[in-house]
């Protein structure tokens, strides 16, 4: 690397492209070799070397610089797990790592689109749940007797039960937010209900607790 980067520093003092390629070409047989016997600096400057360049092959096929990420860690993992793979006398580590990299970035939008595809066929299959009208009348209906209901009580009644039911607290809640014993908060709810649910009865509804 370091004899590559001098001669690109001179390249107008006329360098030899073959002498440069030959010592690139010993460099990486050199770091195949490092590799193969399990020494991480090898892998150090492959990726210090390379990695812009499979990032940015990456990003172009994929478009997502996370995507894009994951699929550079992938590309050095499976050099440093697998650098039997890479043959210097069939080609160049700058070739093979592209290619490497164009054909796991490839692999990741097929991944991508077949899951988008499965996630809208399963949206289609759902079943869309159509509300019943009688059954949203009956409700509607319903709601406003239970509130008409709910307007002749006694004012200290008609809190208890906004409280408790509209409001979702619990009776203790209830005595807490009134500043009341819980004994009163308890009766003044059953007293209510007991109301409302007469006159529910009355007009034919059912009972409503």
């Amino acid at each position: 690397m370091v004899a590559a980067r001098r001669q690109d520093g001179g390249a107008g003092a006329g360098v030899d492209p073959g002498a440069a390629a030959e010592r690139q070409s010993g460099w990486e047989a050199a770091t195949r070799a490092r590799l193969m016997s399990g020494e991480e600096g090898a892998l150090g400057a492959v990726y210090d070397q390379y990695s812009s360049f499979v990032f940015g092959l990456a990003q172009r096929v994929i478009g997502d610089p996370r995507a894009a990420e994951d699929v550079s860690q992938e590309v050095f993992l499976h050099l440093w797990e697998h650098p039997e793979a890479f043959d210097p006398t069939r080609g160049s580590m700058r070739t093979w790592l592209g290619t490497l990299t164009h054909r796991r970035a490839v692999d990741y939008v097929r991944r991508e689109e077949a899951r988008r595809r499965r996630a809208q066929r399963e949206a289609s299959r759902r079943p869309m749940s159509v509300p019943d009208v009688d059954e949203m009348a009956t409700a509607l209906v319903t709601a406003e007797r239970v509130r008409a209901a709910l307007d002749v009580l006694p004012v200290e009644q008609r809190e208890c039960i906004d409280l408790a039911y509209f409001g979702g607290l619990t009776y203790r809640q209830v005595a807490e937010a009134l500043g009341i014993p819980e004994g009163t908060a308890k009766s003044r709810l059953r007293l209510g209900l007991r109301r409302v649910a007469e006159a529910l009865e009355a007009e034919g509804l059912e009972q409503w607790a």
